[in-house]
Formats: structure tokens, sequence, C-alpha cells
């Protein structure tokens, strides 16, 4: 059996071409060239070599006194150097190609990190299937959307320049419409190239959960931007594994020692994941720190809100992603609520908060 099931990396690749291909077609073409000329490079010298050993096959009598085969010979020599100094410039070319190409490689990876968190979701249920050639087209429509966008704002500062500059707003917008010119194909200062392509990276985001969302039950759809969150800010470093593997199976002491006095108001079910949260780093000695603001931690726990309202002194500066944690142990019953104020914190609004489906817009 052979598995032919894309990879990550294999996706990411192929959406890095998607992307070039459309964003920098004059890199891709360029690129299609130079594979051709070292095609018609290797073709041609394999004629040759053939024709050389043709002619010394069918050669009589002394071949150094053979015109024509030491003609040949010298002619083989002669455009064997000139194709192996075009195929070091090619190299050259392609290097160069291949560098202008890897400044757009974060969107194609993002677009890989969603469709392989889509390929995942049958495992919250057998309804979810989604195919790589609709994702692939969704991945177009982003980077469509992008263009068109920046096109229009390049308009609108055009217009604004040569409403306020008069005649030299003319000559302002011949600059800037000489960017235009090749469409997104053109040259980008380093700046406006990183702002591109993380236009281009927030687009593709959310254009695939967006073709996701619409596809989805809704009290699975939490789950998945909650997921996505999660995965993208991993990927960048931004949340530890280890930790997110806490919150996810929630950390609980096999034996834990015996609930103190003053921390009753906990229920002595959840004492085990409260114990727990030690092994978590930034939790490290939360029952003594507990113990000593006991007060505080009662009224934390009994607030209606407690994933919004004031921590206790110790654990004031606790960013949301470990508040969390917190109440994964603690209080279950918001974990919800402070999931969706992390998404929304962290991706947008847009992933928490399904807008009317429009069938014209779609």
């Amino acid at each position: 059996m052979i598995n032919f099931t894309v990879t990550e990396a294999g996706l990411e690749d192929q959406l890095l071409a998607t992307v070039v291909k459309m964003e920098r077609p004059d890199l891709a073409a360029q690129s299609e060239e130079l594979i051709q000329q070292q095609n018609g490079f290797k073709i041609k010298l394999k004629e040759l070599e053939q024709g050389l050993l043709r002619q010394l096959a069918e050669s009589k009598g002394d071949i150094l006194e053979d015109i024509e085969l030491i003609e040949s010979l010298e002619f083989s020599k002669k455009l064997s150097t000139e194709i192996t100094e075009k195929v070091e410039i090619a190299k050259i070319t392609e290097e160069n190609i291949k560098i202008a190409s890897e400044f757009y490689r974060p969107a194609a990876s993002r677009g890989a990190l969603v469709f392989f968190l889509l390929n995942e979701l049958y495992k919250v249920h057998s309804f979810y299937k989604f195919s790589l050639d609709s994702f692939i087209i969704v991945v177009k429509r982003a980077i469509k959307i992008v263009a068109e966008r920046m096109k229009k704002a390049k308009e609108a500062d055009a217009d604004g320049g040569d409403e306020a500059d008069g005649a030299d707003g003319e000559g302002k917008k011949e600059d800037a419409g000489g960017e235009d010119e090749d469409g997104p194909t053109g040259e980008l200062s380093p700046k406006s190239l990183a702002e591109r392509v993380n236009a281009l990276l927030e687009s593709i985001t959310f254009q695939a959960f967006n073709f996701c969302r619409r596809g989805t039950f809704e009290d699975h759809k939490l789950i998945i931007s909650t997921m996505l969150t999660f995965r993208i800010l991993i990927r960048k470093k931004l949340i530890d594994q280890s930790e997110y593997d806490s919150l996810i199976k929630k950390e609980v002491a096999l034996e834990p020692p015996h609930q103190p006095e003053s921390l009753k108001f906990i229920p002595e079910s959840m004492w085990p994941a409260v114990k727990g949260l030690e092994n978590v780093k930034c939790f490290d000695n939360i029952v003594s720190k507990m113990e000593s603001e006991a007060l505080m931690w009662r009224k934390w726990y009994s607030d209606e809100k407690p994933e919004s309202c004031d921590l206790p002194k110790s654990v004031a500066t606790l960013p949301l992603f470990h508040r969390a944690l917190l109440l994964r142990a603690m209080r279950p019953d918001r974990l919800t609520y402070a999931l969706r104020e992390f998404v929304g914190n962290n991706m947008g609004l847009e992933y928490i908060e399904s807008p009317p489906f429009d069938i014209v817009r779609t």
C-alpha cells in the first residue's frame, strides 16, 4: 500500500507556489522558463553525446584524419562550455527567485496549518469532511481579496494626493501607478512586502475559518476557533505546548494532601485539580498562596464572572491563558466564557461572532 495523503510540509510548498503565482506572476513565469531552459540544456547535451558516439561508431580508418568528426568534437566542446556557463547563471537566478518566494512562506505555512486542522475535525463529528481542492479555491479567493483591497487603498491614496497637491499630485499618481502597472507583481519595499504578507496571512486564516464555520454546527464553532487560536499561538511559540496539554486534559493530583480548613470553600471533588495546578510552572506553590489569601480567593471563587473579575494579589498579573487554566480546575462552568474572550483578544471578534448568512456575498 502507498499512502498518497499530502503532508503539511508538502501542502505548504504547494500553497507557496500558488501564492507566488498569484502575487508575483513574474517570478512564477521566470521560474517556469528556467525549468524549460534547463530541460532544453539536458536534451541538447544528450543529443550531442549520442551524435558523437554515432560518428565514432561509424568512423572508418584513422579518426585523427576524420575532419568532420574533429569539427563535431570542437563544436560540441564549445556548445557544452556555453551550456555550462548558462547553467551557472540559471542557478544564481533560481536562487534569487527562491529567496524572493520565501518571503511569502508564512502565508503558505498558515494555510497548511488551517487545512490540517480542518482535516482533523472528523474527530469532533463524522460529518466534517473537507476537500483539498475546495480549500485551494478558498485560498485563492483570500489572495484576491487582499489584492483588491490594497488596490482600492492605493487608488484612494492617489485620488487624495491629486486633490491635495493639484498639479504635483499628477506626478505622484504616476509614481504610485508605476508600482501598480504590474499589479502585485512589482518589487515592494521590505515594509510594504511585510505588510502584504501579513495581510495575506490574515486573509487566508479568516477565509478558511469562515469556509469551515458555514458547514459546522453552532455548538462546535467555538471549539474550532479555539483550536485554531491555540495552534497559531503554539506555532508562534507564544504558548507552551505542555501548558496547552494541561488545559486540555486537566492536571489532577492522584494523591492530593488533606485540604486545608481555610480552603474548604473549594468543593472536595475539585481539590485534586487545584493541587494538580502546581505541575504547571506558573502555579508553583499555588496552594500556599491560596492559604495566605483565603478570603480573597473565596471572593474570587464565588464571583458570578470569575473570568473577568480581579484575581487575588499573588496571581493578579496572570495572563488570560493561565487564568483559563485556573478556571479549568476551579470554575469549569466559566471556562467557555474565558475561551471566548481569549479567542476574541487574540484573533478578533469575527472569530467568535457569526454574521448572518449572506448568499450574495458567499
